[in-house]
């Protein structure tokens, strides 16, 4: 790394002099607190030149704070913490690429996969329903978030070529600490009485999202990644147990991430998040059938987890408040019917609230068909078609292929099932070939990430809060996991 190129011999003496005199008056005339703060951001800044992967670093651990700054903070920013963020990152790539002379496009990035491919189908689709939109700004606003995801994937690809290990270290440690902020809440640091729970003697865990249900999905996104990992380094230490050297990394590293991912699981457990469990559940299917080498090992694998698991469900050796909550939400949304003659009480109010947003999406899909009420647009458009008793929208429908449906029509909704068959097929051929067994077991978590995201997906919406940034993250480590592979193919023919 050229970092000479940011201080160049030509700037002159009297140059350094005047910033140093500046910044001692600064110093002098400022209150410590902020002159601590600007000396830490400065430093972390000149850190984040010296190793760009860590400005991807401090935007997932910053991202989640969106929420809680708009809600709870003093003062007031010129926009979300993730996005100010995210163009620090954008910031820190173009000046790398400036000093170290780099073309911006790397044609080796662009030929080793086709994700991008897949993310500019889905953005051009999405495109089309913009004219005639109900809320053209909504639309751009939606648009954008793709955009950026699709920005944020090449550029950590590019960051990541060499340093993914940062990146895959920064995404865990953000769910580390929210799932740790979670757990305190959950023993009562909470204080929300709206989300008691077991008999009022816990909360709901939220982190700093505001609400349980993004918290849990963020949970539910990272642990396949945590478990894909440690399973990666735990095959990797086995290879190499014969080996005479005292400092293991693969051993060390295979504790650390394991340890990571048994916070990251208390934190899913705590957000009581019943989408966030059956998508995890999904997850857990894929890891445990494609983490043996063979098709065979895997089915007999799957076979014996389910059949323990189906053991102790039937035995009543599970938690009894899980189980229930399990089941209640499976026949909460066992049918899905007309809400509009629906008898609301207390106990169902927010399955009826939810399917009511379904319907409403419906309705929407049923007069625009093709192209929807335009991207973005559920909730500009919702007041059309709300039923009766509920005529405050929830910002999105609850489902995120109605709530594509209904704003893209089926253009956009086959687009988005395109793109998602094309990421699933790069990602296996990503396990299949990888070179090392890291690097499979961060390919198999990231199959175990598409799985919760596909299934949870099915009662949410996971795209909100700057989860968008985090999915973007995720498709990066697959641009890196994808175009190692196919250096390791073209070495290999070679």
């Amino acid at each position: 790394m050229r970092i000479a190129n940011f201080a160049p011999a030509s700037f002159p003496i009297w140059g350094w002099l005047g910033l140093a005199v500046i910044s001692g008056l600064l110093i002098a005339a400022l209150p410590i607190t902020i002159t601590t703060a600007l000396i830490g951001a400065t430093l972390l800044i000149v850190l984040m030149f010296i190793e760009p992967a860590l400005a991807v670093v401090m935007l997932l651990c910053v991202a989640p704070l969106k929420t809680l700054i708009e809600t709870e903070a003093s003062f007031n920013l010129p926009s979300d913490p993730g996005q100010l963020a995210l163009v620090m990152v954008v910031g820190i790539w173009g000046l790398r690429k400036i000093a170290d002379r780099e073309p911006f496009i790397q044609p080796a990035h662009l030929r080793a996969n086709r994700l991008y491919l897949a993310l500019a189908i889905f953005l051009g689709a999405t495109w089309l329903t913009l004219p005639n939109a109900y809320s053209l700004g909504h639309g751009i606003s939606e648009w954008v978030k793709w955009a950026e995801i699709a920005l944020l994937a090449y550029i950590v690809a590019d960051f990541a070529e060499k340093r993914w290990q940062w990146i895959l270290f920064g995404v865990l440690l953000a769910a580390v600490i929210q799932a740790i902020i979670g757990v305190y809440q959950f023993r009562g640091g909470s204080g929300a009485a709206h989300l008691w729970i077991l008999n009022y003697r816990y909360f709901r865990a939220f982190g700093t999202f505001g609400q349980p249900n993004p918290f849990g999905a963020f949970m539910g996104l990272t642990l396949p990644l945590a478990l894909g990992t440690t399973w990666g380094y735990l095959v990797s230490a086995w290879q190499h147990r014969h080996e005479s050297t005292r400092w293991r990394p693969d051993v060390l590293l295979m504790g650390v991430y394991g340890i990571m991912a048994g916070i990251i699981l208390a934190g899913l457990l705590v957000s009581w998040s019943r989408g966030a469990w059956i998508g995890f559940a999904s997850a857990g299917v894929v890891l445990i059938w494609l983490a043996p080498p063979k098709f065979w090992q895997g089915t007999l694998a799957f076979a014996a987890a389910g059949g323990l698991l189906v053991g102790l469900w039937s035995a009543g050796l599970l938690p009894a408040s899980i189980t229930n909550r399990i089941v209640s939400f499976t026949e909460d949304f066992s049918g899905f019917h007309d809400m509009r003659g629906a008898v609301i009480n207390d106990d169902n109010f927010a399955v009826v609230e939810r399917l009511a947003h379904w319907q409403a999406a419906v309705r929407m899909a049923g007069e625009h068909p093709v192209l929807g009420v335009g991207f973005g647009n559920y909730e500009a458009a919702y007041k059309k078609y709300s039923l009766i008793n509920w005529p405050l929208a929830l910002g999105h429908a609850h489902n995120y292929y109605l709530n594509l449906l209904a704003e893209t029509g089926i253009i956009g909704l086959i687009a988005y099932l395109v793109m998602g068959a094309m990421i699933i097929r790069l990602n296996f051929r990503a396990i299949q070939k990888a070179s090392t067994p890291i690097n499979r077991g961060m390919a198999l978590g990231l199959m175990g990430v598409w799985a919760h995201l596909i299934v949870h997906s099915l009662f949410d919406k996971i795209y909100v809060n700057n989860l968008f940034l985090v999915v973007g993250v995720l498709l990066g480590l697959l641009a890196v996991l994808l175009h190692h592979t196919e250096q390791s193919i073209v070495h290999t023919s070679n």
